[in-house]
């Protein structure tokens, strides 16, 4: 597997499966823009791993996003590989949900994932390859109590990216998902020992998964041993779920 020197762009690089998506393309020696939101954190990574290129963005800013990715590209001489990572989360039960944070988390969760792609293919259709890893999630194939609006924009990233698939396989760029399972992070961690105990006892794997189980995946896609998949998701849960 070999990604030295690839031109690496990181969305949501300050959570915990964002660290772990770093952590392993700088330690496969690809060149990295990571981007996020906290500044705290992305100064932490910045001095955590030297010479990788930091930029801090709000992903709502959708008429921004255009000149955002065409800086990063500057920035990086290039994009090989784009990593969405980036979402957020404001649970409620439906009848009970604002038409504000259904709005919310469909923008920056959708959204902005059909506006990175296509900014980020324009520049991939120069260079007549690429790879596109989407990140979404096991409750888009198994909705979630409290949580059909996040479920709506992750399962609606995995029928955009399929379209997506389909629109670009003739030119070289390959455009996958990979849907991560319950993952120990800072989010996992806040949850009560009892409740995690019942969530831990539906994976059949027996426990939570590491954000080093989704980086290891998104290598792969990343990767040119992954030259002959596209269109698919690649689900990362210790087998809660399976396609």
């Amino acid at each position: 597997m070999n990604l030295k020197d690839k031109k690496i762009l990181i969305t949501g690089a300050t959570g915990g499966i964002g660290y772990s998506l770093v952590k392993k393309f700088y330690e496969l020696g690809s060149a990295i823009l990571a981007t996020g939101t906290n500044e705290d954190k992305l100064d932490k990574l910045k001095s955590e791993f030297k010479n990788i290129k930091i930029k801090s963005f709000k992903l709502d800013q959708h008429s921004e996003i255009e000149k955002f990715v065409d800086s990063c590209y500057l920035e990086l001489g290039g994009i090989d590989v784009l990593t969405n990572n980036a979402g957020i989360t404001l649970d409620n039960l439906s009848i009970r949900l604002t038409d504000e944070n259904w709005k919310k988390v469909i923008d920056i969760n959708l959204t902005s994932t059909f506006l990175m792609c296509k900014q980020a293919i324009k520049k991939m259709l120069k260079n007549k390859q690429g790879k596109i890893i989407n990140i979404t999630s096991i409750v888009a194939h198994t909705g979630n109590l409290g949580q059909a609006n996040y479920a709506a924009s992750k399962a609606g990233i995995i029928g955009f990216s399929k379209s997506l698939a389909i629109e670009y396989a003739r030119k070289n760029i390959n455009i996958n998902c990979i849907s991560p399972g319950f993952i120990k992070t800072e989010m996992t961690d806040k949850i009560k020992e009892e409740f995690k105990e019942i969530l831990v006892s539906k994976i059949p794997r027996g426990d939570l998964g590491k954000g080093e189980d989704v980086a290891n995946c998104a290598a792969f896609l990343a990767s040119e041993m992954s030259d002959y998949i596209t269109g698919e998701t690649i689900h990362v849960n210790g087998g809660m779920y399976m396609a």
